[in-house]
């Protein structure tokens, strides 16, 4: 086996679906390592993760917890990431820096797909991963089963390390198939060695020889004692299992119930053995391990005391006070989960919160001479699939809103804001539902900043079809110079797409040139609320003639006949609504491709087509328009109808005329909205 010790601090991420139980995984572990003296619980709501009000009051993983610890004297931090895909973007923060993960899975076959894109994930950055199968004392778990759905969710072969052991219809132990000793689960305590019953042994021999043979795909040298029916040196397994999880070639599979402390001692033991040091990832991001100090920051939390950036370093020592991309080093803290511990320094590959780093951005890479971005090889942040408009409740609030909208983002770059210029608001994006509530919640509780949402409204346009002629004059009379300005326009429709445009063929000067502009300005202004009330586009005006007088025309006069020209002109020019219309490409398995056609058809949409998702097996991706007045909850039905595991990249394309029923609606409400 490899020498643990010249590995240094390790760092392992814990990852799956929501609902795994992969914050009652860290209890169990930490635990186990001794880093707490009892475990918390998840009804109590006194885990170490989930330890923010938010998180403890939806009993569900809303952001990463960081715990460290130390395991039969080697440094760990475990990295505990939400399950649900909303707040999936700390996973994939996360990844990139660690040195191993664990994807903790249901026994449960049919979520299996849930689990497929985080494979993906894992296989595209190249990181070493294992399966912990978690609830394996639930009645009737079939580990067969669930491995045949993993397998088809998964690039990388699967090697189940532990054959299970039945006791009545739930599973009660296992037998590892490399050391071929036989384990009974005791509840709260480490497992028991059992004799390996005749019925259990010639079963456990041939599970072994599965596991050999996939071993030996990746080993000549292997193979041949295989065909040569010769028994390879059990150290010689390790060695293969080590090395081909290292490079990422096969995916071992281990089986435990957390809640009840079953396996999770075997699991840190294959941990220590087999997930690899700080030198192979900072190899991975492009770090000359012999070089430093350097650090990457995968994490970027607000707190009560200050900005805190939770990163890992990659090459070098850390130290409090020395400068680290550009900035001084105000505190520098172990974590386990919201305590904080203060040190002095850490070394290569332990992970550490860096104190008031307030130009430090979450996937930047610190080092004594600066900080450079994230590389290209850092997981992009995660395209916006529901919105929702947001406004402060107190109107004195609105800066203060801003503000922490800000910091939200720092801290989840999934979310984004955006002032919308055509219907006033500001629009917060991000993953689901959940996600945006959960928004609100911290809004409010962390920043003391009450917030109201609503759905966004949609920027309809509108356009005309039919070209006029249209003459008005502006004059008044009130003592002194009066007003007068007169002015004949042409109006017309433009192609879609072309926008607006003045233009003028003025002769003989019956408009002086020096109104002409302010004519100019007196059409644009119409244009911001037509007759329909909508933005206008896509209309051309040429000024052809006018009458003005030598002392009473003015710019105003000017501005105000074009207003008033435009005004009585566009509802003669037969005036249309227009939709925006997205280009939307769906993934999903290829089994949902149907229901997908369905949902898209449902909500107006026209199917573009459909092909096979690049580097993704058994994927496909629904192309479509969509308008955009059908695409709030989009999201929603859509991981409904997929079990989770569907997503979509959504962009504006064109607009779209909008007639009937429809269009009918749209005009009502907006009358309304404007006459209240």
């Amino acid at each position: 086996m490899a020498d643990q010790s010249a590995r240094g601090p390790r760092c392992a991420a814990l990852v799956g679906p929501y609902g795994a139980g992969k914050t009652v995984l860290l209890e169990a572990l930490l635990f186990a390592a001794g880093a707490t003296s009892r475990k918390g619980s998840m009804r109590e709501r006194n885990t170490v993760g989930d330890a923010s009000p938010v998180a403890r009051e939806r009993g569900m993983s809303t952001e990463l917890n960081v715990a460290g610890c130390e395991f039969m004297g080697d440094r760990w931090t475990l990295l505990d990431c939400p399950g649900s895909i909303e707040f999936a973007q700390d996973v994939r923060n996360a990844l990139p820096v660690v040195d191993f993960a664990v994807v903790v899975v249901d026994p449960d076959p049919a979520k299996a797909p849930l689990v497929a894109p985080l494979l993906k994930l894992l296989d595209d950055l190249g990181t070493p991963h294992a399966i912990f199968i978690n609830k394996m004392d639930t009645p009737g778990a079939a580990v067969a089963d669930v491995m045949a759905a993993l397998g088809a969710a998964s690039a990388r072969p699967l090697v189940l390390r532990h054959l299970p052991i039945m006791q009545g219809e739930a599973v009660g132990g296992y037998v590892d198939l490399i050391s071929q000793r036989a384990y009974r689960y005791r509840k709260g305590a480490q497992s028991d060695v059992v004799e390996l019953t005749p019925d259990l042994a010639e079963e456990e021999s041939a599970a072994r020889q599965a596991l050999l043979e996939r071993l030996a795909d990746f080993d000549d040298a292997l193979l041949e004692q295989l065909l040569e029916d010769m028994v390879p040196d059990q150290k010689d397994i390790y060695r293969q299992l080590v090395a081909n999880v290292a490079k990422d070639n096969i995916v071992p599979v281990m089986l435990g119930a957390a809640e009840t402390q079953s396996g999770v001692f075997r699991l840190w033991k294959s941990l220590r053995h087999d997930a690899p040091g700080v030198v192979e990832v900072a190899v991975r991001r492009g770090v000359d391990p012999g070089k430093g100090p350097a650090a990457q920051v995968f994490k970027t939390v607000h707190a009560r005391a200050g900005k805190l950036s939770h990163a890992r370093a990659l090459a070098g020592e850390v130290a409090e006070g020395a400068t680290l991309g550009g900035e001084r080093i105000a505190g520098l803290f172990h974590m386990l989960g919201q305590q904080q511990t203060k040190i002095a320094r850490a070394a290569a590959g332990e992970v550490v919160a860096l104190g008031r780093m307030e130009q430090a951005q979450t996937g930047e890479r610190l080092t004594a001479t600066g900080k450079s971005g994230p590389d290209a090889a850092w997981p992009a942040v995660l395209p916006p699939v529901y919105a929702v408009a947001i406004r402060a409740a107190k109107r004195d609030d609105e800066v203060k809103l801003s503000a922490a909208l800000q910091r939200l983002v720092e801290e989840d770059p999934s979310y984004s804001v955006e002032h919308n210029a055509d219907t006033h608001e500001l629009v917060l994006r991000g993953q689901g539902e959940i996600h945006l509530a959960v928004a609100a919640q911290t809004l409010q509780a962390k920043y003391n900043v009450a917030v109201t949402t609503a759905r966004p409204q949609v920027p309809y346009k509108e356009t005309i079809r039919k070209a006029i002629e249209q003459h008005a004059r502006h004059k008044k009379q009130s003592g002194g110079h009066g007003q007068f300005g007169d002015v004949k326009l042409e109006i017309g429709p433009r192609p879609r797409g072309a926008g607006f445009e003045f233009s003028e063929r003025v002769v003989g000067g019956a408009v002086p040139r020096q109104f002409i502009s302010s004519v100019e300005t007196g059409v644009r202004e119409t244009l911001a609320r037509g007759p329909l009330g909508f933005p206008v586009v896509d209309v051309g005006v040429c000024l052809f003639d006018g009458q003005y007088h030598t002392v009473d025309s003015s710019d105003m006069a000017f501005r105000t006949a074009a207003g008033m020209a435009m005004r009585e002109g566009m509802p003669k020019c037969e005036p249309v609504l227009l939709e925006p219309i997205g280009k939307v490409e769906i993934d999903a398995p290829a089994e949902f491709t149907s229901r997908v056609n369905q949902l898209v058809t449902g909500r107006r949409g026209q199917i573009l087509g459909f092909d096979a998702k690049p580097g993704w097996s058994g994927w496909e991706t629904v192309s479509a328009y969509i308008p955009e007045a059908e695409m709030h909850g989009l999201i929603v039905d859509l991981r409904s109808m997929t079990q989770g595991a569907g997503t979509y990249r959504y962009a504006f394309d064109h607009l779209q005329e909008l007639t009937g029923r429809e269009a009918d609606q749209v005009v009502s409400q907006r009358a309304q909205a404007a006459a209240a």
